[in-house]
């Protein structure tokens, strides 16, 4: 009974989904400091990939050859999407919030826009025009704290920087989504994830080699099981699931909730201010992608 409540729910699996996601901005918060950027995101990924391995055995066995032929594709999704966009996410979230960080990455969408305009001939209205100028506005206040013309005399925060060339990559990501090789979608994420390992182990080998590593403790433990088995697998199972009961046009709005869910879990676990700033840019950036959005379906 309760695993049908839970699995036939598809909006209760995007929240459990985008919680997750949300909760993975407060991890690498609560991280920084303890963990090396790169060796938390190498040991994330070369983790979830063994846990991954015996579910896709049997999937892996019927979709290998196209496994095989889509390799590369494959192993360069990893590389791009899930290992820069975390190395760099890791990396932000030692110089700037966890709120910001959350805010920051609802800028994604807007970069999708932008790619489907410049690199599909993708009809644009009027509309969706403002949706975008108001998320990049929206962005822009969190990230030079309400003063957006500072940008202009100071440039950008170090971890703001860091989070959005983030969102960048994992835009680009997404985008490509829609040339996926139509295997198993547990192969896909294995697959993934065996690429984010191994874009990120060379970062990680520098790391070990020039900076001073200490013993992790039980606290940092659990942060690293926490980012392997909530947002890397949980909420990947939880959204595909999610997709698969109401359609990816509709699934796509709770993206949405993962800035929500990340500005609040900021606040109640790692005690951050949120300020006026953080609120109005937040509105804006979900405002304006919904406006978009609603115009482009």
């Amino acid at each position: 009974m309760l695993k049908r409540f839970v699995f036939g729910n598809p909006y209760l699996l995007l929240i459990f989904a985008t919680l997750g996601w949300g909760g993975n901005a407060v991890a690498g918060r609560m991280a920084a400091g303890e963990w090396q950027p790169f060796t938390l995101t190498c040991l994330r990924w070369l983790l979830v990939a063994l846990i991954l391995l015996p579910f896709a055995i049997n999937p892996m066995k019927q979709d290998w050859q196209k496994v095989k032929k889509a390799a590369p594709v494959l192993l360069l999704y990893g590389s791009v999407g899930m290992a820069m966009f975390n190395l760099l996410m890791y990396l932000a979230l030692n110089y700037t919030s966890a709120i910001n960080v959350s805010i920051e990455q609802a800028s994604m969408p807007v970069m999708i826009m932008l790619a489907n305009f410049f690199l599909l001939s993708q009809r644009v209205r009027a509309l969706q025009i403002i949706g975008v100028i108001v998320s990049i506005v929206g962005v822009a206040i969190t990230a030079t704290q309400g003063d957006p013309l500072s940008f202009f005399s100071q440039g950008l925060n170090r971890g703001d920087a860091w989070m959005l060339l983030a969102c960048v990559f994992y835009a680009g990501y997404t985008f490509f989504l829609k040339w996926r090789p139509d295997v198993d979608w547990v192969v896909f994420l294995l697959v993934v994830a065996i690429g984010a390992f191994l874009m990120s182990l060379p970062f990680s080998l520098y790391e070990l080699y020039t900076v001073e590593q200490t013993m992790p403790g039980t606290a940092d433990i659990a942060l690293l099981l926490y980012v392997i088995i909530v947002p890397s697998i949980v909420s990947q199972v939880c959204f595909a699931k999610g997709v698969e009961l109401i359609g990816g046009n509709r699934a796509g709005l709770f993206i949405n909730l993962v800035p929500v869910f990340g500005s609040f879990l900021a606040v109640l676990i790692l005690g951050e201010q949120f300020k006026f700033y953080h609120g109005l840019g937040l509105v804006m950036v979900i405002g304006g992608i919904m406006l978009a959005e609603r115009v482009n379906r």
